[in-house]
């Protein structure tokens, strides 16, 4: 596990990306590296430890029966809506362990107004969430993997968790034993013991005179000794009883390493003679066989110009034969093309005439149909009933107009005679 979570902001600007800032505008232009794609698996992976230190399998999963999640839930997309509840169920309860009462989502929950209160829980906390709303109802993603890690944080700095530095195990060093009868000296071994004993020799300072004093006496001692050695009082069969049992330990095995270079020149070298050798062998038999496939091609050769000559004039009999049957097809082919324009022009006479004998049985059928002529016959009556009608209605404004003239003759009568002064009211004027 990471000994810190990547704090990741909500725009997706994570390790592997890059801000830089506009000279002119002074616009934000976010430049992610190759690598800022996969970041969330980092992130999801970081989440995943957290909850663990937070103890959710107990407090969460087995009261709420679920299942625990992959290091990889919220980064891939699976099933949303189990995603989109999973990550509501584990928001609210990080909050509600980050010392903030947050009431746990139902299934029946409006996703908007969810989404809203988790966002608005972060930026209470101080966390940035500069992305649309829209980009958590998927259930998976940057943004879900950003804002649970955020309240992840948030929850473990509540309980007071802290990171501690890594307390490693000490190693103890198994002291080697090296067993009094190993008759096996390695190559390494000798070397250590050689650079050892330079190292040693230069370390001591050479006095010249006391060089040759030392020279001196060696070289009395040692014609003293040889004195003594010339009369030899060692048993020869006790001498070779020695030899035999200091034997083994003066072997010197060197362990072969696969990735020196000398064993692999050895084994280019193993590698070339073999090939030498193999290749005299099969050299022959090589021979052998190609002068068997080129006398058999000569024979295959002189056989194929036989057969030529004998079937040439077969040959040309069949040459003629299909030139003729090219032809046949090519007739076959313009014959093709004639029948079939001459059957689309059958087809268009078809037609014409179909219409042409459609238009002849309507117009006899309008002939010989007596439908118009009862239709005329009743029109008539009808004209012949609504002209008598007419003449009634005629008549009777005739006869109201003739009443409304007399009455108005008579009152205009009637007002002359009333209009009329008496002689005896004019001669007493």
């Amino acid at each position: 596990m990471a000994a810190a979570a990547a704090v990741v902001t909500p725009s997706g600007l994570e390790n592997g990306v890059s801000r830089s800032r506009g000279e002119g505008a002074g616009e934000v232009v976010v430049e992610r590296g190759p690598g800022a794609a996969y970041h969330m698996f980092v992130v999801m992976e970081d989440l995943v430890e957290k909850l663990k230190l937070l103890r959710y399998e107990e407090d969460l999963l087995r009261k709420n029966n679920l299942k625990p999640p992959s290091r990889h839930y919220f980064a891939l997309p699976t099933n949303p809506g189990e995603q989109f509840y999973m990550f509501c169920t584990l928001a609210a309860w990080l909050i509600n362990k980050a010392g903030s009462l947050f009431e746990q989502p139902q299934e029946c929950d409006d996703p908007n107004a969810t989404i809203s209160n988790i966002l608005s829980e972060l930026r209470s906390f101080g966390r940035t969430a500069d992305f649309p709303p829209s980009k958590l109802k998927s259930g998976f993603g940057e943004h879900v993997c950003y804002v649970l890690d955020c309240l992840a944080d948030e929850a473990l700095k509540y309980t007071g968790f802290t990171w501690k530095r890594p307390s490693y195990p000490v190693e103890e060093l198994e002291e080697e034993t090296v067993p009094e009868d190993d008759a096996e000296l390695t190559l390494n071994k000798v070397d250590e013991e050689i650079v050892e004993e330079e190292t040693d020799n230069e370390e001591n300072f050479v006095d010249l005179n006391i060089l040759k004093a030392q020279t001196y006496r060696l070289d009395m001692s040692e014609s003293a000794k040889q004195e003594d050695i010339l009369e030899s009082t060692t048993d020869a069969a006790e001498w070779s009883l020695e030899v035999e049992r200091v034997l083994p330990q003066l072997k010197v095995t060197v362990r072969t390493d696969n990735k020196d270079w000398r064993i692999h020149v050895d084994q280019m070298h193993q590698h070339k003679s073999g090939i030498e050798s193999a290749l005299k062998e099969t050299k022959g038999f090589l021979d052998k066989l190609h002068n068997e496939i080129s006398r058999t091609l000569e024979k295959i050769g002189s056989r194929e110009k036989y057969i030529n000559n004998q079937l040439e004039h077969l040959v040309q009999e069949y040459r003629t034969a299909q030139a003729q049957l090219s032809e046949a097809r090519e007739r076959y082919q313009q014959g093709n093309g004639e029948v079939t324009e001459r059957t689309r022009l059958l087809s268009e006479v078809t037609e014409e005439l179909e219409k042409v004998k459609q238009e002849m049985e309507e117009k006899g059928s309008s002939m010989t149909d007596g439908a118009p002529l009862v239709k005329i016959k009743q029109s008539l009556t009808k004209l012949k009933q609504e002209t008598v009608q007419m003449d009634i209605r005629i008549g009777v404004v005739e006869h109201t107009l003739l009443q409304s003239k007399l009455k108005e003759k008579s009152n205009m009568t009637r007002d002359m005679h009333a209009t009329v002064i008496p002689e005896s009211v004019i001669g007493s004027y």
